[in-house]
């Protein structure tokens, strides 16, 4: 692990899930936006939750499109608003009862996530030796937004546009890690995702898993044990920053 840590010149991060908590972060937005415009919802936390889980459902079907190559590159904020329009239905809600400002609004509210109550503390620590980067799906614009209001001390923000593509294409992974003019092995992919670990770890970059057994709510059952030997394995990131500051 030492050898590992000699290395590592960079980390990139993950970000939903891994860095931000997107659940509660969506679901704070959509509770007055339902209880608003009605549909069978009352506009509750549990509502409010049963949306933003909803809406994260079809993230990745609308990225596979692009990744598949049967969509050009379209900006996460496109597919977010379009999903939302798919979304709304399912509570009883007539997309076309709701003004495009309202709609904009919502959508907005991936830029508007808060971090997990680790990651402030834990990022400063390793920022002190390594460069940091969001490796993440989001666009250049929502990550900038994310970090200012989250204090992220970033020294790159790497967004889709960068790869053109999304993860878990390898383009994601290896355009990143040339925009930071670096070997794959230098570069640590950091994420609470064992699925995004193994795409990176075929590229060649090296992998930390930070569990967060609740990003998907309670009663979440994947990404709660590694599935591999990963580099490096932490409950949080403030012990994955120990593990990587260790003398």
């Amino acid at each position: 692990m030492s050898a590992v840590r000699e290395e590592l010149h960079a980390l990139v991060f993950d970000v939903f899930g891994t860095l931000v908590d997107w659940r509660a972060g969506v679901a704070r937005d959509a509770a007055p936006f339902l209880k608003r415009h009605g549909g069978r919802t009352g506009g509750g936390a549990a509502d409010a939750h049963a949306f933003a889980d909803a809406w994260r459902r079809r993230y990745v079907p609308s990225m596979r499109e692009v990744i598949d190559g049967r969509r050009p590159f379209t900006r996460l904020d496109i597919l977010h608003r379009e999903n939302l329009l798919a979304v709304l239905p399912e509570f009883g809600i007539d997309p076309q009862s709701v003004s495009a400002g309202a709609l904009d609004a919502l959508n907005l509210a991936w830029h508007r996530l808060d971090t997990w109550p680790d990651v402030a503390p834990a990022l400063a620590r390793l920022h002190e030796r390594f460069v940091l980067a969001p490796l993440s799906n989001g666009s250049i614009r929502l990550l900038v937004d994310l970090a200012r209001r989250n204090a992220m001390p970033w020294d790159a923000i790497l967004g889709a546009e960068i790869a053109r593509t999304y993860k878990p294409a390898p383009e994601a992974y290896l355009r990143s890690v040339e925009a930071l003019d670096l070997r794959p092995q230098q570069v640590c992919m950091v994420a609470a995702h064992n699925a995004d670990l193994a795409a990176a770890r075929r590229c060649g970059l090296r992998t930390a898993l930070v569990l967060r057994p609740t990003e998907h709510g309670p009663r979440q059952t994947g990404d709660l044990v590694a599935s591999a030997d990963w580099d490096f394995v932490a409950p949080d990131l403030g012990r994955l920053a120990e593990l990587l500051l260790a003398d």
